[in-house]
């Protein structure tokens, strides 16, 4: 049985610690902010999590970009050369063409690799919920299941990822184009905060409106009530845009309510953040239905 390895986007905002513990290997998108480009590594990287956010309160306004396929290429190369086939777990391909782009490198490098394996899985996720996806991929892989097991696995409950969120800010959607310039503008007079998830097919959708910041934490915590499939024992996933304490507020919640025994809170990184914007809450576990 040959040697594989799980590849994934910087885009799971997961902590460095984790990915050394989960044993994967991330591959950074990367953000241009102030005509200078940055990659967006875990942990903050060339800038830290906390200046990006200010730099956004300031009124910065940055843009991200996708891998390429010749740099999967490049990524590829190296592991395919050692002897080990790749499992890339690939952000949503309903927010990114980085998933078609890993498509297109991994046919150009079964002609020159035809005896090792190079399989790309559209995650459909986003932020932790991606993470969350590659925890479970890499849990397993580390107890000793096949790539084909890991597959079987991710096809199965991809569907069951569920994200749940919202932001402080309507003008970062309103700039992605998920709402629109009126909403945008008469939400912020009310103090109406939108509450999304991410669909089926991996994209972005507002589901509800709330008036409040506290209120929008809440029906986080009430989407996971509804759907969440034994919560006890499930890690949960909830990521950020430097606002902790709303975070650790969302996590009392789940813990008290549902009986959660763990929680894993992280920044949501720049590439994301740059398009949800600083007090974003976004919180991710295994429910019924997306």
């Amino acid at each position: 049985m040959a040697e594989y390895r799980i590849i994934t986007d910087s885009t799971t905002d997961l902590a460095p610690e984790m990915i050394r513990e989960l044993g994967v290997q991330v591959a950074p998108l990367c953000y241009v902010m102030d005509g200078s480009t940055y990659h967006n590594i875990p942990g903050g990287g060339e800038m830290s999590d906390q200046a990006f956010y200010q730099k956004l309160r300031e009124g910065t306004m940055p843009t991200t970009t996708q891998i390429n396929s010749e740099e999967f290429v490049a990524l590829f190369t190296p592991v395919l050369e050692a002897g080990e086939d790749i499992l890339y777990i690939a952000f949503s391909s309903g927010l990114s063409g980085t998933c078609q782009s890993a498509h297109l490198a991994a046919r150009e490098l079964k002609d020159r690799f035809p005896e090792r394996r190079v399989e790309v899985f559209d995650s459909l996720c986003a932020s932790m919920g991606e993470g969350l996806l590659v925890y479970h991929a890499a849990t397993r892989k580390n107890q000793g299941a096949t790539m084909d097991e890991v597959l079987a696995w991710l096809k199965e409950n991809v569907l069951h990822l569920c994200h749940w969120f919202t932001v402080d800010d309507l003008n970062h959607l309103k700039r992605g184009g998920r709402v629109s310039t009126a909403t945008a503008l008469v939400g912020t007079m009310l103090g109406i905060k939108p509450v999304l998830h991410v669909d089926d097919e991996g994209h972005l959708i507002p589901v509800s409106k709330v008036r409040g910041r506290k209120q929008s934490l809440d029906a986080l915590v009430k989407k996971m009530e509804e759907t969440a499939i034994d919560p006890k024992d499930q890690v949960v996933f909830l990521s950020h845009g430097d606002c902790l304490e709303d975070a650790q507020y969302v996590a009392k919640q789940v813990k008290e309510k549902l009986g959660v025994k763990e929680v894993k809170i992280n920044f949501i990184g720049p590439v994301i953040g740059a398009h949800s914007g600083p007090g974003t809450v976004a919180l991710f576990f295994l429910g019924s239905t997306r």
